[in-house]
């Protein structure tokens, strides 16, 4: 079986879950925290740190497993197969939304004229290619595109600080803090995507107890980097638009790319922003991909390449089915409250705690 790093585990972490977060963050958490809102996005991806520690305890007690295979031990064949059957089912459902991001990105921002098909089978194409040669093959990918994430973001900040309106964040918590926890329970779903990469990808880890303690350690890095930057993504784009056109930009950090000028000469440089963009979103939709193949072979017994295609195929058909961006972003928001919220955050806990109590018995 192949093994990942614990340097490949918080880099690929990372890329998980920044995925497309830097694109809707600013403008859910402004419609609701209004011009404070930026305050609510380290706490609201600081959720991902006890739910991460819960998982790599499991991964401690059951080496070499995913935890499809140990809610089924734990909690009896059925329950597991029904709980892996609603993992495949939001895991192939979200990625087919964030596959639909891809094509509504480039097609607002850089090449309207061209069909959103085009952009979705480019895409596949590159996605499909990840998935056969393999989760080290992808891991080591994000060790290359990761960083270039990060330094793309900080760059993109940084180029539009001579744009910053002055006041735009005054008067600071004018609302009180109840906006606040309000707007942080909407980023927490981001954070809950990365717990349900970690489900699947945790019989590829390694159980070393000094690699344990690394791969603790790197669950901090990987959700407090990705914390600090989307709340930096979100704070510049506040005091640029101000908080009613934030809320209003479905994609604002691309807005914000348009406006950025280098020494008055280089302008419009979204464009490379633009394919740094792509291999993040890349990134998400093949674990979210490699998810649903894990759990069809883990609960189904199904796999080998017409399944791969399968799971392909099903992806685009969601992706076709939303095609405009207010939907798209509406349709993953819904996704990540009503779906992926409610089962990681009832989930992990629930099996970490059976884990501990049998143990306990044992013992």
């Amino acid at each position: 079986m192949e093994r990942i790093s614990t340097h490949q585990f918080m880099t690929l972490g990372a890329a998980v879950l920044m995925g497309g977060t830097f694109l809707p963050i600013a403008s859910t958490v402004t419609g609701i925290g209004g011009r404070d809102g930026w305050m609510c996005v380290i706490p609201g991806f600081s959720m991902g740190i006890p739910y991460g520690l819960m998982v790599l305890s499991l991964v401690e007690h059951y080496p070499g497993k995913n935890l499809l295979q140990v809610s089924e031990i734990l909690l009896g064949k059925w329950i597991g197969k029904i709980l892996g059957f609603i993992y495949i089912v939001i895991s192939g459902y979200y990625g087919g939304l964030v596959l639909g991001e891809v094509g509504d990105m480039y097609q607002v921002s850089a090449m309207p004229l061209v069909p959103i098909t085009i952009f979705y089978l480019g895409a596949l194409l590159l996605v499909f290619y990840l998935i056969r040669s393999g989760i080290e093959v992808l891991s080591r990918f994000s060790e290359v595109i990761f960083p270039m994430i990060v330094i793309a973001l900080v760059l993109q900040v940084v180029l539009a600080v001579p744009r910053i309106e002055q006041g735009e964040l005054l008067p600071i918590l004018s609302e009180g803090f109840k906006p606040l926890i309000f707007a942080e329970i909407k980023v927490v779903p981001f954070a809950m995507t990365y717990i349900l990469f970690l489900v699947g990808i945790a019989a590829f880890l390694p159980t070393g107890k000094q690699e344990l303690i690394q791969l603790k350690k790197s669950v901090w890095r990987a959700v407090f980097l990705v914390g600090i930057l989307n709340m930096l993504v979100t704070l510049i784009q506040i005091v640029v638009f101000g908080p009613n056109e934030t809320v209003r930009l479905v994609y604002g950090i691309l807005a914000l790319g348009k406006m950025v000028e280098i020494s008055r000469t280089v302008a419009g440089v979204e464009s490379l922003f633009l394919g740094i963009w792509l291999g993040a979103l890349l990134i998400k939709i093949s674990t979210l991909s490699f998810t649903v193949i894990w759990g069809l072979e883990t609960v189904f017994s199904l796999k080998g390449l017409k399944w791969n295609l399968a799971v392909a195929i099903v992806l685009l058909a969601i992706a076709l089915k939303f095609t405009r961006g207010s939907s798209l972003i509406m349709e993953i928001g819904l996704v990540g409250n009503y779906m992926i919220l409610p089962s990681a955050f009832v989930w992990i806990p629930t099996l970490w705690g059976v884990a501990r109590w049998k143990n306990r018995i044992a013992a």
